[in-house]
């Protein structure tokens, strides 16, 4: 695992969390906010998946 693997999940965490909090206070800024962050994490978890890959590729070669 990698930094952005693990930055990439705690956003997206972070974001459920942020959105939950939006419902329980019946604040849809805060539940747009959530979101975003979930998807942002979830794309940081994604590049990270890529950084992996292509560094196992690359040990694989060697």
């Amino acid at each position: 695992m990698n930094t952005d693997q693990v930055k990439g999940a705690l956003k997206e965490a972070a974001g459920k969390a942020q959105q939950k909090a939006g419902e329980l206070i019946d604040s849809p800024g805060q539940q747009a906010k959530g979101l975003a962050k979930q998807v942002e994490g979830a794309a940081q978890k994604k590049v990270g998946d890529v950084k992996e890959a292509v560094d196992d590729a690359r040990k694989a070669a060697k």
